[in-house]
């Protein structure tokens, strides 16, 4: 795709800034523009199709992230918001076509991950893992285009339809035991890509958070109520609030937004905080209500270190620093440390792997300019002369990594590159 003219300008003059150093300069040459340049088809009904790199699937999480960065240039360049715009109105069909799906084919062509996977494929899919960060990133998409281009031709009955399908299946699933219908099996030897419970998960106990079957890495909960999950509701139903009253004048979508919002508040707060003896009161990552939970962060985002980034609160929160400590630290299972690297990890690649995702993750939350200067060094020492992020590395040898091409990874670390650059870091 030929960049839009806005895109190009931009990088002409992060090039000029960047001179002082070529390798970072050509590393950010290469990310920034990768989704455009790679991954993002225009279709002629309208609509963008963003897949993720090596997988020609399109994920409602990594779609919204591979963008994201573009945001701040769509005001006044029409081509993007042709893309931008059009990924609005793709993601919303396929939420209309099922909520409960992570990742979607360009085509009805009856592709899937995997076909044996018994959770009511249809052709559509290429997965349906249900995770409650994928019915949250659209809505932040959706949100930030509009607050920044004040376009409103993406608020179509369409759209209107998906933002009270997401409602609604946040609301079921508040009751997942008791009103919904999700379930997952595959057959598998990893217990992280497969549901327990003939596929319905463990049990889980009313709290009035919202049930999710996957985590953001597309790995399997442990208990049903992902905190950092949550988090991502409660602000985006914020979002559609805003957005029932202004467009839809539509008081009723409205109020049960708010009181969803509001009961997922509660939920957090009374069952997603955990006395730590070494770092005192902390976020849980997962609960069930019953009073077990799990203490653990994972790369994905939304993760427990990304909660300043999703806006749920912001980096001086006592509670997010004590938490923050704790996922830096080998109390943290996924947290690991080498020669070259240290940071978070995740159960969905191999043991030990660190992720360029939480490094940039770790530097876009940090308010300490040389922690932010550090990571930005490992994660240029890290790309393994390949001039682009990757999934996961080995922190003793970068060169074993996973997936070469992951535009997420990419448009992340030029966000961070980005935001340096207008503080004066780098």
């Amino acid at each position: 795709m030929k960049l839009p003219a806005s895109i190009s300008q931009f990088l002409d003059e992060a090039e000029k800034k960047l001179a002082y150093n070529p390798k970072l300069q050509q590393l950010f040459r290469n990310t920034f523009p990768n989704t455009l340049e790679t991954t993002t088809k225009l279709l002629d009904d309208g609509t963008t199709f963003v897949f993720t790199g090596d997988i020609p699937a399109m994920w409602l999480r990594d779609s919204t992230e591979q963008v994201r960065h573009y945001i701040p240039f769509a005001k006044h360049d029409k081509e993007l918001q042709r893309i931008i715009g059009g990924l609005i109105s793709r993601q919303m069909f396929y939420i209309n076509i099922d909520p409960y799906t992570n990742a979607f084919n360009e085509t009805a062509n009856d592709r899937h991950y995997r076909d044996s996977d018994d959770c009511d494929l249809n052709p559509w899919m290429w997965e349906r893992k249900y995770e409650l960060d994928s019915l949250c990133f659209p809505v932040q998409l959706l949100y930030s285009y509009w607050k920044e281009t004040g376009m409103t031709d993406v608020f179509t009955n369409e759209l209107y339809q998906a933002l009270t399908s997401i409602v609604n299946v946040m609301i079921t699933e508040q009751h997942h035991d008791q009103r919904s219908l999700y379930h997952f099996t595959r057959q598998t030897k990893q217990h992280t890509e497969t549901l327990q419970n003939n596929g319905r998960g463990l049990p889980s106990n009313y709290t009035g958070m919202t049930w999710s079957g996957f985590r953001p890495s597309d790995d399997a909960n442990l208990y049903g109520y992902n905190i950092p999950g949550n988090m991502f509701a409660v602000v985006i139903l914020g979002h559609i609030m805003e957005i029932a009253t202004e467009i839809y004048s539509d008081v009723r979508l409205a109020a049960r937004a708010e009181k969803m919002r509001n009961e997922i508040g509660f939920g957090i707060q009374t069952y997603g905080i955990v006395d730590h003896p070494k770092y005192g009161r902390i976020y849980a990552y997962e609960t069930d209500g019953y009073g077990n939970y799990c203490l653990m962060d994972d790369a994905g985002t939304p993760g427990l270190m990304t909660i300043p980034y999703i806006g749920y609160t912001d980096i001086s929160n006592p509670i997010y620093q004590n938490t923050r400590r704790f996922a830096l630290s080998f109390d943290n299972p996924y947290y690991f440390e080498g020669k070259y690297a240290k940071g978070i990890g995740s159960p969905h690649t191999p043991g030990g792997y660190v992720w360029h995702m939480a490094l940039s993750v770790q530097a876009l939350t940090s308010n300490n300019p040389e922690e932010i200067k550090e990571l930005i060094q490992t994660l240029i020492d890290t790309d393994a002369d390949t001039g682009y992020m990757h999934e996961g590395f080995h922190p003793d040898d970068p060169s074993d990594f996973s997936r070469p091409w992951f535009a997420w990874s990419n448009s992340l670390f030029a966000t961070l590159i980005c935001k340096a650059m207008d503080e004066g870091l780098i």
